[in-house]
C-alpha cells in the first residue's frame, strides 16, 4: 500500500495591509500573459504593447514559448530550470486529472477554507492548466481571479474574470493590489505575507511525498521504496524539498498568521479499498501517480545540480519497476496528504 499526503493550509494575517480600498474587479483579456512588464498574447504571439519593435516581440515570445526539449518532454522557457516538471500535453492531461482527484477528495469543494466576505481579488499560485482558477471564476463571477505560472499552458477561452500571468512567484511582487484569498497547490513554499488584505486567507494544498503500506508490503528492499528515497534526495539538491508541507504550520505562524487549521487525507493508489468513494479515488490516484513517475523523475535523474541541460536520455527504469508493483490490485497502497490549515 502506498501512502500520499495532500495538505491544505489556510490562515488569516494579523498585520495591516495598505489602507486604500481594493479596486473593483477587472475583466481583462483572458489570453493575455504578462512577463517582465510586457503583455503577450499567447494565442498569436503579438505584443499588446506594440511599438514597432518586432525583434522585442519575437524575443519575448521565445522567452515564454521557446520550451526546453529534453528526454522527449518539454519544460518551461521563462526562468529556465526553475521548475523540474514538464509542461507538455501529457503533463497537462495529468494536471487536469489531478484537479479532478482533489475534487473527489474534497467532495466537490474547490477549497476548504472559507472565503472572506465580499472578496474582490483571488490569486492562484502555480496555476498549471488553470483548471482550479477557471472553476473558481465560474463559481464567483463577481471576483477577479489572477493566476501565476512559469508556463503558458492555459486555455484561451476562459471566463472574463480570469487573468493568466507568466511570472515567477519567488521574484519581487509588483501587483497593483493585495488579494483577499490566495490559493497554492503543490508548491514548495507559501506566498509572501504582504500580498493579503487584512482578514485575507491563504490555503495551501500539498503532498508529503511518501509511499507507505498498512500491511508492511512496501519495505526498504522494494524498488518503489528505493525510488521514493532517491526522488526526495534529488529534489532537495535543486532546492525543491518534497516534505515542505510538514513545515507549513510553523512557517505560517512565523509569518504572523492566526486561525490555522490543518486537514489530513490519504489517497489510496489502486482500487483496493472496499469503500466506494475511496475505491474511485484509488483509481484516479493510480492514474495520476503512474503518469507522474516519469514526470517527477526525468529531470532530477538526468541533470546535475550545476547542469543547465540534462544528458538527454530517458531513464525509464523507475517507471517500469514502480508500475510493476502498482499493477497488483490486492496490494493496498495510499498516499498520505499533508495537513490542511484553515
Amino acid at each position: 500500500m502506498a501512502e500520499t499526503s495532500a495538505p491544505a493550509a489556510t490562515a488569516t494575517p494579523t498585520a495591516a495591509a495598505p489602507s486604500s480600498p481594493s479596486p473593483a474587479p477587472a475583466a481583462p483579456a483572458p489570453v493575455a500573459a504578462r512577463c517582465a512588464g510586457h503583455e503577450f498574447d499567447a494565442a498569436d504571439g503579438e505584443s499588446a504593447y506594440s511599438d514597432g519593435g518586432e525583434s522585442d516581440t519575437t524575443s519575448l515570445k521565445f522567452s515564454i514559448l521557446g520550451y526546453r526539449k529534453e528526454n522527449g518532454r518539454t519544460y518551461h522557457a521563462y526562468k529556465d530550470g526553475t521548475c523540474l516538471l514538464p509542461n507538455d500535453e501529457s503533463e497537462k492531461d495529468r494536471l487536469d486529472l489531478q484537479h479532478h482527484l482533489f475534487s473527489l477528495t474534497f467532495d466537490g469543494k474547490l477549497q476548504l477554507a472559507p472565503l472572506p466576505k465580499k472578496p474582490d481579488h483571488i490569486l492562484d499560485i502555480g496555476c498549471g492548466t488553470g483548471a482550479w482558477s477557471i472553476d473558481s471564476a465560474d463559481d464567483h463571477s463577481e471576483v477577479h481571479v489572477a493566476d501565476i505560472d512559469l508556463s503558458s499552458i492555459q486555455p484561451s477561452f476562459v471566463p472574463l474574470n480570469v487573468t493568466f500571468i507568466i511570472d515567477d512567484v519567488e521574484d519581487t511582487w509588483a501587483y497593483p493590489h493585495p488579494f483577499d484569498y490566495v490559493f497554492c497547490r503543490f508548491m514548495t513554499g507559501a506566498p509572501c505575507f504582504g500580498s493579503l488584505t487584512p482578514g485575507g486567507v491563504i490555503e495551501v494544498q500539498d503532498c508529503v511525498f511518501t509511499v507507505l503500506s498498512d500491511d508492511g508490503t512496501i519495505t526498504d528492499v522494494t524498488v518503489l521504496f528505493k525510488w521514493m528515497k532517491v526522488l526526495p534526495d534529488g529534489m532537495a539538491r535543486f532546492q525543491h524539498p518534497l516534505d515542505s508541507a510538514l513545515r507549513y504550520r510553523a512557517q505560517l505562524e512565523a509569518a504572523g498568521f492566526v486561525g490555522i487549521v490543518e486537514y489530513n487525507y490519504k489517497w489510496p493508489i489502486n482500487r483496493w479499498p472496499k469503500d466506494p468513494k475511496y475505491k474511485e479515488i484509488g483509481l484516479w490516484a493510480y492514474e495520476n501517480f503512474s503518469a507522474g513517475i516519469s514526470t517527477f523523475s526525468l529531470a532530477i535523474m538526468t541533470r546535475s545540480k550545476d547542469e543547465k541541460h540534462g544528458r538527454n536520455h530517458p531513464n525509464q527504469i523507475p517507471q517500469i519497476a514502480a508500475l510493476h508493483i502498482f499493477r497488483g490490485p490486492k496490494k493496498p497502497s495510499y498516499l498520505s496528504e499533508t495537513p490542511k490549515a484553515t
